[in-house]
């Protein structure tokens, strides 16, 4: 008796869903999580994020930044100077340090003083570098999550095909043992027990074909999750992306993309800044005490050393200039990088709704008809009209238009994940949540 994919479906998960997984969750936390109903699209993902390397080594390189940022705005180490002048080297007091009234064993200290204006620009530079290396984290997490989302499809229509595939060889199958007693009552000939035979052994090698594709998807989510992963959840995701209706400034909040390029903008304009600020020199103040013999005075020192600019044009400001140019190659590349991703996500967008609009199509028009030529080959066979070769080949034809249907729900379900999950979650944008 022909069984319907829905049965099949649920056969397979019932036999794959008896596995009770025991998950060791990041910060030392551990549960069981046993996966009934096989592992759902958000626990792939929670999985991804809390095991993922990538995401990891892109926090640490926050914290770094964090770091080197905290000594941004700090004067620079005062510098201790210890020495003799006027030391004799020739006559009778030579190498003497007490005997010459010049000669002083001196100790002073140096302190080279940075502008407070230079100093809050260095410090809002680094600021923007920690901002920079927060995109990056979160351009990681976009990319786990993404990749992550695409395996979890992959896992999802891998099962559905094979299933799908199993019936085509349990039909086939069914054909030839009919074809082989129709034979041996002389009312079929060999040459239809051979193709029954073909269509069998075709059957049998993508049912073969169809496992193999499956363990490779099992083996690819599971580089994501961190988890062996035997069997996923069967909810097709709702395929709506909040993405196309985000206005550009959202998408300079939570696109990875965007979200780099503004910030490059923001830290060239702060090297401009910086730029502009250390083109003024920095001032060094000295104090030293100078002891010389117990007969004569000793005496205390003290200057400034003033640096001169005497080629601004050709020093100075070549940085300013080269600062300058950096900041309009960083503005010209956030105008290029918002057209690029303007025109991905409606390119997306408008294949997901293509792809959405056939696979309704299909199932309103195609299934209809292919599930009506079995009930007709079947109701001709009853009643002497037809053959059961027709049958057969009848329900292969339903199983391979599912199989079509099946093969563009994936493409659409893959389109999907590659728009809304290479989106930063709201939640993880604040500087807050990267621990």
């Amino acid at each position: 008796m022909f069984l319907s994919i829905h049965a099949l479906l649920n056969h397979q998960s019932r036999t794959l869903c008896r596995i009770s997984v025991l998950l060791t969750l990041a910060f030392g936390t551990s549960f069981v999580h046993a996966q009934s109903n096989g592992l759902t699209l958000n626990e792939a993902l929670q999985l991804s994020l809390q095991r993922s390397s990538l995401t990891k080594a892109a926090n640490a390189s926050v914290l770094a930044s964090r770091e080197s940022a905290a000594k941004a705005d700090q004067l620079p180490d005062p510098m201790l100077k210890v020495g003799i002048d006027n030391l004799p080297v020739t006559g009778s007091d030579r190498y003497s340090t007490t005997s010459d009234f010049m000669t002083m064993r001196r100790i002073g200290i140096e302190q080279q003083w940075v502008s407070s204006d230079k100093r809050i620009a260095r410090s809002e530079r680094a600021q923007r570098a920690i901002e920079m290396e927060e995109s990056t984290y979160l351009e990681s997490v976009a990319k786990v999550r993404e990749e992550a989302a695409k395996a979890w499809v992959n896992v999802l229509y891998g099962q559905r095909t094979l299933a799908l595939v199993s019936a085509m060889e349990k039909v086939a199958a069914e054909d030839l043992n009919a074809m082989n007693a129709a034979h041996r009552g002389a009312k079929a000939n060999a040459s239809d027990v051979m193709q029954a035979q073909l269509t069998l052994s075709q059957a049998q090698d993508a049912t073969r074909k169809n496992t193999q594709d499956l363990k490779n998807a099992r083996l690819a989510l599971s580089r994501w999750t961190g988890m062996p992963a035997a069997t996923v959840a069967d909810e097709t995701p709702k395929l709506t992306s909040h993405v196309p209706g985000l206005p550009v400034e959202e998408l300079e909040k939570y696109h990875p993309m965007l979200l780099s390029a503004r910030r490059a903008v923001n830290l060239a304009d702060a090297d401009s800044t910086v730029a502009s600020r250390e083109s003024n020199p920095d001032w060094s103040v000295e104090a030293a005490y100078s002891q010389r013999g117990s007969q004569y005075s000793n005496m205390v020192s003290f200057g400034i050393s003033i640096p001169l600019a005497v080629n601004r044009a050709q020093k100075q400001n070549r940085d300013i200039a080269e600062k300058s140019a950096l900041g309009t190659k960083a503005r010209m590349q956030y105008v290029e990088a918002l057209r690029e991703l303007q025109t991905e996500i409606e390119n997306q967008s408008s294949t997901l709704e293509s792809l959405k609009s056939r696979v309704t199509q299909l199932n309103a028009q195609l299934l209809p008809t292919a599930s009506h030529q079995v009930e007709l080959a079947s109701a001709a066979y009853r009643s002497g009209a037809g053959s059961l070769s027709a049958v057969f080949n009848a329900k292969k034809m339903l199983l391979e238009r599912r199989l079509q249907i099946a093969e563009l729900e994936r493409e659409a379900a893959l389109t999907w994940a590659t728009l809304e999950y290479h989106v930063v979650p709201h939640d993880m944008v604040s500087a807050g949540e990267m621990k």
